[in-house]
């Protein structure tokens, strides 16, 4: 699979050195633009104060890139009509050389093939609520290609606005390994907690980084998913989540929504909704999950 790398990346994965993968919905679906812009070079520049080199991944005029210049950035910020891409959308971004933005599934699914190990995002997609009146039941391919890309996931768990139990339920079906960093709960994005166990925990950098290596070691055919909770001064409560969804979730419902278009219309719901707080939280969870992988990506490399 052809790729263009960065010369900044390039750089570090032929000297061995640490690299973290970054996906591009975030910048093209996550935040309006130009503050979509300044979160994609503060997440990279995290990474590069950790001792790190940040990769965003994209598709640029049907080229799969693996770090960005500053005029494709601005493209995916700001063009407008760049298209949301799991793996099942990638012959078609090519074959027809449009702009697309990587999702979870994607960004994992290259970032194997292009020798990275270690990918920061916000939160995973997961299992859709069925709601009554909904769409049913629904399953992000997030989840699928975290068991078979080996490429370390971390994220604050799951959105909030996902069926959380069903979520774990099917990374357990997938045997991926679900580790919490510094917790024994299941992040819920925005919230500090589900509620929910996770299978396993690590107290420590050391301690994470000794279940990664031994992960890869073995040759587990699956990714690994990090759960990293946002900071308490950050996070919001559950109760105000649970009832800012229950309004987003209504909205969407009464307006048709499905498939792959309901969790960035109901993200966007929630941040109207919350007065731009949602939006103030996700940034912040997001910076939070790529200065931790940048602590595991170099421990990694050590």
């Amino acid at each position: 699979m052809e790729m263009d790398f960065s010369p900044a990346v390039k750089k570090a994965l032929d000297e061995g050195r640490a690299v973290v993968a970054l996906e591009s919905t975030i910048i093209s679906h996550g935040f309006p633009y130009p503050k979509n812009v300044e979160l994609a070079n503060r997440m990279e520049q995290v990474i590069r104060d950790k001792g790190a080199e940040a990769a965003t991944i994209a598709i640029i005029k049907g080229r799969i890139k693996v770090g960005l210049k500053a005029e494709e950035l601005e493209i995916l910020a700001s063009s407008g009509n760049v298209k949301k891409c799991s793996v099942r959308d990638l012959p078609e971004a090519f074959a027809k050389k449009i702009n697309g933005a990587t999702t979870v599934a994607s960004t994992s699914f290259i970032a194997e093939r292009a020798g990275i190990r270690v990918f920061a995002t916000g939160g995973i997609g997961g299992v859709h609520r069925a709601e009554e009146g909904g769409n049913g039941f629904d399953i992000s391919a997030d989840l699928l290609e975290l068991s078979r890309s080996k490429v370390v996931v971390v994220a604050a768990g799951a959105k909030s606005i996902l069926d959380l139990p069903a979520t774990l339920e099917v990374l357990e079906s997938y045997s991926v390994p679900v580790i919490g960093y510094r917790t024994e709960t299941f992040p819920a994005f925005h919230c500090i907690s589900s509620g929910l166990s996770v299978p396993a925990s690590a107290s420590s950098m050391e301690e994470l980084s000794l279940m990664v290596q031994a992960h890869f070691e073995m040759e587990i055919p699956s990714g690994m998913l990090i759960c990293n909770p946002i900071p308490e001064n950050e996070a919001m409560t559950n109760e105000e989540v649970d009832q800012l969804i229950a309004r987003a979730q209504a909205e969407a419902l009464n307006a048709g929504v499905k498939g792959a278009a309901i969790t960035p219309y109901i993200l966007g719901a929630l941040d109207r909704l919350s007065s731009g707080k949602s939006s103030e939280v996700n940034l912040a969870l997001a910076l939070n999950n790529a200065s931790v992988a940048a602590e595991l990506a170099a421990s990694l490399s050590g």
